[in-house]
């Protein structure tokens, strides 16, 4: 995925401008695709100069309202069904975990435990998000929940799986190095 698709997506519901992008954004998109303000209007200009989404009204201050055009809907149904997801590849947090025995059990455990409530408090943050938006049903409110029950879901599964390496940890304490080699082989 990229903002420019996250962006065309969001301007298939309806035009809006910049600013209303944006606020939409921070209520449905940040968690999956987090952008920050001058990437979304550089990224509206490139779509802009591209022919995907015309300005279709200006207001007070420069204010812009940008409706997708026809070539920026067929980029965003090529996007969704011609093109496959990226697999995420990369993850710091479990990076650091194959390498957590180059600290103490107990600094090891701390970082596990600190991933325990990151993900609590990722959880509560869609909890409230959650709480907070007037559901509706229309396709981006529809579509919205879903994702966001993945996020749910998401963070429950992380925690979970965050106690219970600790528990490995806890129960590999008093092995060595010569002890875990010897296990892998076995």
């Amino acid at each position: 995925m990229s903002l420019r698709h996250a962006l065309l997506g969001l301007l298939s519901e309806r035009p809006a401008s910049g600013y209303d992008l944006l606020k939409r954004f921070e209520t449905s998109l940040a968690n999956v695709w987090p952008a920050t303000q001058s990437q979304m209007y550089t990224e509206l200009s490139k779509l802009a100069e591209n022919g995907l989404i015309s300005v279709s009204a200006q207001g007070p201050r420069g204010r812009k309202e940008y409706t997708l055009t026809d070539d920026g809907l067929a980029e965003l149904r090529h996007w969704l069904t011609e093109t496959k997801p990226q697999r995420n590849s990369r993850s710091d947090i479990l990076l650091r975990v194959f390498f957590l025995n180059v600290i103490t059990p107990d600094q090891a455990r701390s970082y596990l435990t600190d991933l325990m409530e990151l993900s609590v408090q990722e959880h509560e943050a869609l909890r409230r998000l959650a709480d907070s938006i007037d559901w509706g049903d229309d396709p981006l409110s529809v579509n919205g929940k879903i994702a966001l029950e993945y996020g749910l879901r998401f963070n429950a599964m992380r925690r979970e799986w965050a106690a219970w390496a600790v528990d490995q940890i806890r129960q590999n304490e008093g092995a060595t190095p010569q002890d875990s080699a010897e296990e892998a082989r076995a």
